[in-house]
């Protein structure tokens, strides 16, 4: 890497207090145009964060074989998603982006090659919940891609790789679902919040306990947790964001909860913050 890359990042990265981290439950993308519990405790949050310098996000809709991050300096929100009013195709979240952030987080991670690309931008998954965190769009964002090739255990570990990034200023998010199915969707009752199916309930729960006692194995081992589990998370795109953040806990840290409802009876909006207790 040449020296004046190497100055740009010392420069936008250099120490500062632990960062926390989120995970954050995005849900039904409707959310980003509406006025609602779930946006309500974003906004809620994003009002007790110290502003970041950047913000590093892995999102459940950004799917690769490889790992990769964006590198450019104006990323484009994507809208993908179909079927929904034209208010929502509209809206534009038009954050910087932040190539130094990108290469930082290449350099950091040393078990695996990281990618960067400018082939991607800020997809529904981060925009649409990062907006009520950070309204302004004044904060650099970076998403980082799921490989969808890696079992669970590889996402909690690269999640812990990043630690580093928490003492440059830099906010780390996952966002996706914890209890996330699509198919079993009751949506005449997506209205309805706390309405869920009793494994939702089950899973939801155990959920919750594990998170609580700093139990992150059977969070991994998430597949051989039995079948409340196997409904709550059919496909692991949404379930593994909360891996990342929950592999960058440190011994002294607690978990908070907010936004826990599930909606249309197999979905779930819990969001995880992390810091110092």
């Amino acid at each position: 890497m040449k020296l004046d890359s190497l100055r740009q990042i010392t420069d936008a990265f250099g120490p500062t207090e632990r960062m926390p981290v989120l995970f954050l439950g995005h849900g039904n993308p409707m959310n980003a145009i509406e006025n609602n519990s779930f946006t309500q405790g974003f906004e809620s949050m994003g009002n007790k964060l110290p502003k970041p310098r950047a913000i590093l996000c892995v999102s459940a809709h950004w799917e690769t074989k490889g790992t990769f991050v964006t590198a450019m300096e104006h990323p484009e929100t994507i809208h993908d998603f179909g079927g929904f009013p034209q208010a929502l195709f509209d809206v534009q979240y038009p954050a910087p982006g932040s190539p130094e952030l990108a290469r930082e987080t290449q350099e950091l991670v040393k078990t695996v090659p990281i990618g960067l690309t400018r082939e991607w931008g800020l997809d529904h998954g981060c925009w649409t919940v990062v907006k009520f965190l950070f309204p302004n769009a004044d904060v650099p964002i970076v998403e980082m891609s799921i490989d969808y090739t890696k079992p669970a255990a590889y996402h909690y570990e690269l999640g812990k790789q990043l630690s580093a990034l928490r003492r440059k200023g830099v906010l780390i998010i996952g966002s996706g679902n914890t209890v996330h199915n699509l198919r079993m969707v009751a949506w005449d009752k997506m209205k309805t919040s706390g309405y869920g199916y009793d494994w939702a309930i089950t899973a939801n729960e155990k959920i919750k306990g594990y998170l609580a006692d700093g139990n992150h194995r059977p969070l991994i081992d998430y597949d051989k947790q039995g079948k409340e589990f196997q409904m709550a998370i059919p496909t692991p795109e949404h379930y593994l964001p909360l891996l990342y953040t929950l592999g960058l806990q440190e011994k002294d840290e607690k978990v908070t909860l907010f936004n826990d409802a599930l909606i249309g009876g197999s979905l779930n909006m819990l969001s995880v913050k992390i810091d110092k207790a």
